[in-house]
């Protein structure tokens, strides 16, 4: 499982490090991969998902992923779900270069075993909403 997770983490990587190459690679070359990003409809196809993760990391500027909850079930030996909590800090659309914004999202991935190695068949990210703080602000 930990080769599992360590292409799971990459994904991270690539988009914290702007490496369109990296991110190539970990995606199956398939028309049926799907992706969404949080508040976009699904995107499908690898040639538009690159696309996509090209566009967001060539538009964002510090952006960095603490993973939270993070849980794999292997489903066979070569189709796996990998589910957690992403604590983003990010950068982006700030006025004071000192200044940091945040979010959380949740995030589940398939992944497939493909040639001995984990790629990405599938990711949805969708914003968390913290009802707790929402309530306490009423």
């Amino acid at each position: 499982m930990s080769d599992l997770l360590a292409a799971h983490r990459a994904l991270y990587e690539a988009v914290e490090s702007g490496d369109v190459d990296l991110m190539a690679s970990l995606w199956v070359s398939a028309p049926d991969t799907t992706c969404t990003h949080p508040g976009t409809t699904p995107l499908r196809g690898t040639p538009a998902i690159l696309r996509s993760w090209t566009a967001l990391m060539a538009t964002s500027g510090y952006v960095q992923f603490f993973l939270t909850d993070v849980q794999s079930t292997l489903l066979d030996p070569v189709t796996a779900v990998v589910t957690c909590t992403e604590n983003i800090l990010s950068g982006q659309g700030l006025d004071d270069a000192e200044s940091f914004a945040g979010g959380r999202v949740a995030s589940t991935s398939v992944l497939l075993r493909r040639r001995g190695r984990w790629q990405f068949h599938s990711r949805h990210a969708s914003p968390l909403i913290d009802f707790d703080a929402d309530l306490e602000e009423d």
